[in-house]
């Protein structure tokens, strides 16, 4: 019987092991790692050194980050206790205003840091504080995909002033309040909207869960993440048809079809949207990158996975369409809307100069886009802080 018992416990633990994917997704670390959303303090070091220095392309990128509306020190906030965004911002009531005072926190903490001038600092804490005070909701059709936009850009704000200035951030518990409350509970369940929608909201609930140091929903994000993901960029050994996210029902290739906007042909890097459009393509990719960016500094590199796999092949086939390649009569109709957007910076130093792979389209797209500025929803200034960054 002995026997018996032991043969039983050993099929399951194979049974078990069969039934894991064999990328499952990373469990949260043991000791999160701060400033650690997006950007670590080693990359922020490297930063302003380079900055002080007055080496390129940092000093520029820093210099049009600094011209911006975003570093003006005489910004006011403007918050609103309900934002309520419609399709497309219609109605547009606290959208911009929010999802600008996000970046601008940011912006002014990446000011704060290069210069150590510790208005940028406070300036910074203002915009925080002043949201913190007010915000209770978001409402209409985008609010899920408006609160992981803005909820993107407040913790890695948030990240920098509570790890790295050395004054007083008496509302910091206020602020850390209002992304548990407001913000997480609006993401942290995912969306069956376009890829695009659901990559943005897990790029804010893994930034919040690391400001909180929220384990369990860093793992629940990341899930998350990673099964969609893997159903937003094609790579040709998910089979004859993109993988797919379960409780979307895509469950004939009519479907599936219909959901990548009417392609029928897959290759690699080819994207849930490309047919859609480059712009909102690009609102999916950075996502990748910046959660992928945000689980190395945590730990746990997804770059050597099947996400820097998609990353890689996603960022190279857009780039190559982007440079001016016409389109095939297979892709889209033969008819490209471009736009990709200032977001290639992460995922090109990640996977071009620290891991080696060639990514030739995506340099050359790159380098022509420096300094990248904002795209004024949740990417900015990453050619300051990503390009050419080693550490």
């Amino acid at each position: 019987m002995r026997r018996t018992a032991l043969l039983a416990a050993a099929a399951a633990l194979v049974a078990g092991a069969l039934a894991r994917p064999a990328d499952a997704a990373p469990s949260a670390p043991g000791t999160f790692v701060h400033p650690g959303v997006t950007v670590s303090k080693g990359q922020l070091d490297f930063t302003r050194a380079k900055v002080n220095a007055g080496a390129q392309p940092w000093k520029g990128a820093f210099g049009r980050m600094m011209a911006s509306k975003y570093a003006d020190l005489n910004r006011a906030p403007k918050p609103r206790a309900v934002v309520e965004c419609g399709s497309y911002s219609n109605p547009d009531n606290g959208c911009t205003d929010e999802r600008e005072d996000a970046i601008a926190a940011y912006t002014q903490a990446l000011a704060w840091y290069v210069t150590r001038d510790e208005r940028h600092a406070r300036k910074a804490i203002e915009l925080m504080d002043a949201w913190s005070a007010v915000i209770r909701d978001h409402t209409n059709s985008n609010a899920p995909l408006q609160t992981g936009w803005a909820g993107s850009s407040w913790p890695k704000a948030a990240e920098i002033i509570k790890y790295t200035y050395t004054g007083a951030w008496t509302n910091s518990g206020r602020f850390a309040t209002m992304l548990r409350t407001v913000y997480l509970p609006e993401v942290i369940n995912g969306s069956n909207s376009n890829g695009n929608w659901e990559l943005s909201m897990m790029e804010a609930a893994v930034g919040i869960s690391v400001f909180l140091e929220d384990k369990a929903s860093y793992d629940k994000a990341m899930a998350k993440f990673r099964t969609r993901t893997a159903a937003y960029v094609y790579l040709a050994s998910d089979g004859d048809l993109p993988k797919t996210v379960r409780s979307q029902n895509l469950n004939t290739r009519e479907k599936i079809v219909k959901y990548w906007q009417g392609q029928s042909t897959f290759v690699d890097g080819l994207s849930q949207e490309t047919c859609r459009d480059f712009t909102h393509t690009g609102y999916g990719l950075s996502a990748i990158s910046h959660v992928a960016e945000t689980s190395r500094i945590q730990g746990q590199d997804l770059y050597g996975t099947d996400v820097g796999e998609r990353l890689r092949h996603g960022l190279g086939f857009h780039a190559k369409y982007q440079l001016g390649t016409a389109a095939p009569g297979w892709l889209c109709g033969g008819s490209l809307k471009l736009g990709l957007g200032p977001i290639p910076e992460v995922g090109h130093n990640a996977l071009a100069n620290r891991l080696g792979h060639a990514m030739t389209n995506t340099e050359t797209l790159t380098l022509r886009g420096r300094p990248a500025g904002s795209n004024n929803l949740f990417v900015a200034w990453e050619t300051l802080t990503h390009g050419d960054n080693p550490a």
